[in-house]
């Protein structure tokens, strides 16, 4: 089978920046501490299931939850609670962490062993142990994720391995260092959903994960690996599946309106090593580059550990960092401290000195209309933006924000350096406002 791509409609060129792509994985040592929020995924808080002065295993688990869209939380080391504590994200929420001191014997939990599954059900159980998460920044559930409701059935399953955002090389690594438990883990994906086809999407400018992973799925029915042309935010859900199936998801719908499931290749690549081994989702790959640091690499990070210490491992900096940003540097989130750790959803840790990280100054909107033939959404960013400058919220929903998927192309093409993506937030937090106070009978 040869898949015909569709090109996505907007969408920017913002240079690749790949210095680390050949650089393989290394594994940090163990942190002096780690930190671990009991939310590290889209959905419920878990709650806390050890106190300070209790020992912990590698692979325990140390928080969970009864709601239905949750993902449990695993100890990334042996040692002891020193404390149970709030902290603030660097999204201004408060969540309680795990603050474990580690002993150095990284002793194995006995519930660490490979689940026993004899169906569908067993599978998704195992999956929803394991804590995994989309790894690709998101953060959903991922057994949530592989369990449409009745009626919706999933026919094609896309791997992402675009890849699209500037600096981030960790899929790539993952790619290429493990891509049988790529290929391995699309398998087990489509078994679990039923889908009789899967395309592994990859952007051109990684041909050597394209030809690896297309060599392994050679001889198999059912998985293509398919090229994709550069385009940023081409690895965006919708995007991707566009792209790839020429299918449209609906407006407020999601992928499996239109028969799709899009796992990243993380995700997929961490189910299969899950299958055979039992350990738990404790570690993650992770790009750390941007100017301020002193030797850029690709990092395997015990969950928790502060990012102080990531960069440490990697030399410190080289020059005063002016913005720290986890994840890529259009939809990253700038980081308030050192002292947070890496999550579950950490794919990036760049560090950027003043030059890099200096902010242009806002002038006055041209309507000169880039940003709208850059949105992939089709929206009209200037006018979002107009309205909540001038406080106007009553009406702002006919502006369809809530498609708006925050990927900072409006903001990268604006000659006029309006903060549009920011606008954008604070709208959809409005409209979260006015939906709470209709719910509990407010005006």
């Amino acid at each position: 089978m040869t898949t015909t791509i569709k090109r996505i409609r907007g969408g920017i060129n913002p240079g690749h920046h790949k210095e680390t792509a050949e650089l393989e994985t290394v594994r940090m040592p163990l942190p002096s501490r780690v930190i671990i929020p009991m939310l590290q995924h889209l959905g419920a808080l878990c709650v806390p299931l050890v106190k300070k002065g209790d020992r912990v295993l590698v692979g325990q688990k140390i928080g969970d939850s009864d709601k239905p869209v949750s993902a449990p939380v695993h100890s990334s080391v042996s040692g002891n609670v020193t404390d149970v504590r709030p902290l603030i994200y660097s999204n201004g929420m408060e969540v309680t962490v795990v603050e474990i001191k580690p002993d150095g014997l990284q002793e194995l939990h006995e519930s660490v062993v490979p689940p026993s599954c004899a169906d569908r059900e067993s599978m998704l159980k195992a999956i929803r142990e394991s804590g995994i998460v989309g790894l690709g920044g998101a953060g959903f559930p991922t057994s949530i994720k592989l369990s449409p409701p009745p009626g919706k059935m999933i026919d094609t399953v896309i791997i992402n391995g675009a890849e699209c955002e500037p600096f981030i090389t960790s899929d790539y690594r993952e790619m290429m260092e493990n891509p049988q438990y790529v290929i391995e883990g699309t398998k087990k994906v489509m078994e679990i959903t039923g889908a009789g086809k899967a395309l592994i999407g990859i952007e051109d400018n990684k041909p050597d994960a394209i030809e690896l992973l297309s060599s392994l799925v050679s001889d198999q029915d059912g998985i293509e690996v398919v090229s994709l042309p550069v385009r940023y935010p081409q690895g965006g859900e919708k995007q991707l599946i566009y792209a790839l199936t020429g299918r449209k998801v609906p407006t407020g719908g999601l992928p499996m309106d239109v028969g799709v499931l899009v796992q990243n290749v993380a995700t997929v690549s961490f189910i299969a090593q899950y299958f055979k081994t039992g350990l738990p989702l404790i570690r993650k790959k992770v790009t750390v580059d941007g100017s301020a640091v002193a030797n850029p690499k690709n990092v395997e990070v015990l969950i928790g550990t502060p990012l102080k210490e990531v960069f440490e491992f990697c030399g410190g900096f080289c020059d005063e960092p002016r913005k720290i940003i986890m994840g890529g540097p259009m939809m990253g989130v700038a980081q308030h401290s050192l002292d947070d750790p890496v999550l579950k959803q950490t794919n990036a840790l760049l560090a950027f000195g003043e030059s890099d990280a200096e902010q242009p100054k806002e002038s006055v909107c041209i309507r000169c209309g880039k940003c709208v033939a850059a949105c992939p959404m089709s929206l009209l960013p200037l006018y979002i933006n107009l309205n909540v400058v001038r406080g106007n919220f009553e009406g702002i929903e006919k502006y369809h924000v809530s498609d708006c998927i925050e990927c900072g192309c409006c903001s990268y093409v604006c000659p006029a350096s309006r903060n549009l993506v920011q606008s954008v937030r604070i709208a959809k937090a409005e409209l979260r406002k006015a939906a709470a106070r209709k719910q509990g009978g407010g005006n």
